[in-house]
């Protein structure tokens, strides 16, 4: 008769211990992320604010053509680019785009090969592919919220902010 493995409530604790244990000693960060583009498509930049206790980090960049959306996506794909490990991530973004792409779509998304349910390629599937290796990969984990933009909130306004600059600098490196 074939060996069989059998999970038993101990080897269960330990498993869950262990799993509890990995995610005490993740670092907490705060990440808000934007995009912006000067028509669509146009000049875009992309900018982050990451704070991780007293530490700030903020970061910007642009293209010369682009869209908003995939300078959204560029946002949350550079912030998570620039941690050295894996962390216990707060993000907060003002694109539902992006947010239910990963968190909805995307499982549908790589069954279909790519696809979207209409059977047209997904948009920006080089940057989705991208971001899912970021997020399901690297050890992270993110809860994801939406914030409204241009509403007042300090992190998503500085982040909005940094993205102008990054359209900024993708003008001036133009020139």
């Amino acid at each position: 008769m074939p060996a069989a493995s059998i999970s038993t409530p101990a080897c269960d604790s330990i498993g869950a211990f262990a799993r509890k244990k990995r995610l005490d000693t993740l670092t907490d960060v705060t990440i808000y992320t934007d995009g912006a583009c000067k028509g669509n498509p146009g000049p875009g930049g992309w900018g982050a604010l990451l704070r991780s206790g007293p530490h700030l980090r903020e970061l910007c960049g642009g293209e010369c053509e682009t869209t908003n959306n995939r300078m959204e996506m560029m946002a949350v794909i550079e912030a998570l680019r620039s941690l050295k490990r894996p962390c216990r991530i707060t993000l907060y973004l003002d694109s539902e785009y992006v947010r239910k792409g990963i968190t909805e779509w995307l499982p549908g998304w790589k069954a279909r090969g790519w696809r979207t349910a209409a059977k047209q390629p997904v948009k920006n599937a080089d940057l989705w592919q991208i971001l899912d290796d970021l997020v399901h990969q690297q050890g992270h984990r993110i809860d994801w919220h939406w914030v409204k933009g241009h509403a007042g909130d300090p992190g998503n306004e500085r982040a909005d902010a940094l993205a102008n600059d990054g359209v900024s600098k993708a003008l001036s490196a133009k020139r």
